[in-house]
């Protein structure tokens, strides 16, 4: 239904054979037209075509409440709101209302006494999907009066009895009537707020203030946790758990491809007055040092390693690299293997250790991107490929690379190596900036396989035999 034919009155509604329907229904229509268009349900999300979103379907489909159970970095919040996708265009409400307000079926004594008033001249309002959607993250302060409501005492004030219902000034569940409500990191609530939501979602009734509200609310309630939330800081109480109809697990990229894509997706892009050209491997090891960080034993599991710790990698490396060809004046901002310890305080802030000890952290890290560089470089090249370009530093020679070595500094370096341009075709470098990461990826591979040595002087670094 369009802007221009959005009837403006309950009786302009009732004429259109307007039906509106419980959000959960209105919820499975448009799911189901949608799986049977095949249109994406949650776009930009990566990886849970096989695992997560089923689930989802399944729990939409069974009109079931969705507790979403995973560690940070998750997509958790991203599905969530996307499930506003689901709502129709928008929802005709009563015009004046407190809350939203079914115009056939008000549910307060205000919307009734409207009705009852103004019958079918009643005014509507029309609410856009993201109208519809409520959000509140959940802390130890939060009150009944936040979720639920509260007596006004300007109300009061006014002449109004403490028991009339129209003293209440609702909160954010009722506020959210005919809508999606989330609450982000649900066992951080107290649990005597977490009974209050529970009398909501299957009671349909709340006590404020000692008058007795009936609210029976059309509302679709979500939630996310942390599972070390469980020890850590809270608890679900169990009848709330109880009432939500399905737990969805989450998890992190099962395959690096997925990583990558949400790498590419979410980081934040370079100034459109400069050219970036990141090559394939480099994603992969940025990738792959996340995808390692999450199975070591020095890293604390229990808190989890977010995709966020990918994203924010990528963004230092491409940073450098950028900052290398604004010096050098060079077009493109390739990055290379050089780059990959302006990562470490990065990662330092994306992950817990098990035990931290001076320089220890660094040292970790360090292994983590060393540990990545060789797995990626191993599953493109076999040493044996490679085996003129050993013999040829086993003759004597070394080179020496950095971080902020001009592009031009590579040329004569791969001439001079027997072996070297061929292994560079390999991963396809055509350019002077793609041929110097290449470069560096080969002699770093090399000698992470114990083929060469390496040695660090300030911003340099020397490969021999």
């Amino acid at each position: 239904m369009s802007t221009v034919e959005r009837p403006r009155t309950v009786g302009e509604l009732r004429e259109s054979g307007y039906q509106p329907m419980p959000v959960r229904e209105e919820m499975r229509k448009n799911l189901i037209a949608r799986l049977r268009s095949g249109e994406e349900l949650f776009p930009g999300v990566y990886g849970y075509d096989d695992t997560v979103i089923p689930h989802i379907v399944n729990a939409i489909l069974a009109g079931q409440d969705i507790i979403f159970l995973g560690e940070r970095g998750q997509a958790k919040s991203r599905i969530i709101r996307a499930l506003t996708g689901l709502l129709d265009e928008a929802f005709p409400v009563l015009a004046t209302c407190e809350i939203p307000e079914d115009p056939f079926n008000p549910i307060t004594t205000q919307g009734k006494q409207i009705v009852q008033d103004q019958g079918d001249a009643a005014p509507l309002a029309w609410l856009e999907r993201n109208q519809r959607y409520g959000e509140k993250l959940a802390t130890p302060d939060i009150t009944i009066a936040d979720l639920i409501g509260e007596v006004d005492p300007i109300k009061v004030a006014e002449g109004r009895y403490l028991s009339d219902e129209l003293t209440i000034h609702y909160g954010l569940v009722p506020r959210t009537n005919h809508g999606i409500f989330c609450i982000n990191e649900l066992p951080d609530l107290a649990e005597r707020i977490q009974v209050g939501l529970l009398n909501i979602m299957e009671e349909r009734d709340v006590q404020i203030r000692g008058y007795r509200v009936r609210l029976p609310l059309d509302v679709f309630v979500v939630a996310s946790a942390n599972p070390e939330d469980y020890t850590n800081r809270g608890r679900i109480i169990t009848p709330l758990k109880d009432r939500y109809g399905a737990q969805v697990r989450t998890h992190y990229p099962q395959q690096i491809d997925h990583e990558i894509d949400i790498v590419e997706a979410e980081h934040h892009p370079v100034p459109e007055d400069f050219s970036v050209s990141v090559p394939p491997y480099m994603k992969e090891i940025i990738a792959e040092i996340t995808r390692l960080a999450r199975r070591s034993p020095d890293v604390n599991q229990r808190s989890g390693v977010s995709v966020r710790a990918s994203i924010a990698n990528y963004e230092s490396m491409l940073a450098n690299s950028l900052r290398r060809a604004i010096l050098h004046g060079e077009d493109a901002a390739v990055p290379r293997v050089s780059d990959l310890p302006f990562v470490i305080p990065t990662l330092s802030g994306k992950v817990e250790l098990e035990t931290i000890e001076d320089g220890r952290e660094e040292q970790i890290i360090e292994k983590l991107i060393q540990g990545a560089t060789v797995a990626v470089f191993n599953r493109l090249y076999n040493l044996s490929d490679l085996e003129p370009i050993v013999t040829r530093f086993k003759s004597g020679i070394s080179v020496e690379v950095g971080e902020l070595t001009a592009n031009n500094d590579y040329q004569g370096l791969v001439a001079s190596i027997d072996g070297l341009e061929e292994a560079l075709q390999v991963v396809g470098a055509d350019s002077l900036g793609e041929k110097a990461a290449a470069t560096e990826f080969i002699l770093e591979g090399l000698h992470l396989n114990k083929r060469l040595n390496k040695d660090r002087v300030g911003t340099k670094i020397q490969y021999r035999g």
